[in-house]
């Protein structure tokens, strides 16, 4: 019991550092609204969910320990950031939720477009992070009973990893949503549009290092 704790302080301390998620998050609720937000958050948890279970079939050591898969992958999801600063920094402007509501009839994108773009670019963001492959092989196994069910215990751990993430993130979307009538000044959210871009793109350089 006292182990699970401790793995639960230490996933909440993860998921609550502010990295490439946090940021892609605030981008799309900010830019899209919180049904976006929300669907990045289900990205995310997708994404999560994929690498959980690529770990039960023992794939995410083999990973690891293969230098040209582990670098395709970082140098992959590197490059997926890098890319989506810089679409971020250089577009044309920030949509807020009623100007895309306003669209949704005509043949312009709509909101579900908006949607499914958020939940992708999250899938994707987490599916090439090379980083979770490291917190499945690094940090679960120390928490696991090697005398019990391997795949069940492991199913547990990512669960409450997810978990903790999908709620962590759920209560942003909210605050930033709150926030939207302070935040939503055109000439702030071109503002934050660049510098989320400038991030992005900084997370995306590190992760290639």
């Amino acid at each position: 019991m006292e182990s699970l704790l401790t793995y639960i302080s230490i996933a909440a301390m993860m998921v609550v550092i502010p990295g490439a998620d946090t940021m892609l998050l605030v981008k799309n609720t900010l830019s899209y609204g919180p049904k976006a937000g929300r669907y990045t958050v289900l990205g995310m948890a997708t994404g999560l969910s994929f690498w959980t279970l690529i770990a039960i079939l023992g794939l995410s050591v083999v990973i690891a320990k293969s230098v040209i898969l582990f670098s395709t992958i970082k140098y992959l999801g590197a490059a997926y950031l890098i890319y989506l600063g810089i679409r971020s920094f250089f577009a044309k402007s920030v949509f807020s939720l009623e100007e895309i509501q306003a669209q949704a009839k005509s043949p312009a994108k709509s909101a579900a477009t908006y949607n499914k773009q958020s939940f992708m670019q999250a899938l994707l963001s987490n599916v090439l992070n090379p980083k979770t492959v490291l917190v499945y092989i690094s940090v679960m196994p120390q928490f696991i009973n090697l005398n019990g069910n391997v795949n069940q215990q492991l199913m547990v751990l990512a669960a409450i990893l997810t978990l903790l993430a999908v709620l962590w993130f759920l209560t942003l979307v909210s605050v930033i949503d709150y926030a939207k009538k302070w935040l939503n000044n055109p000439r702030f959210q071109k503002a934050f549009q660049k510098s989320a871009g400038l991030v992005l793109v900084g997370f995306g350089v590190k992760t290639g290092i």
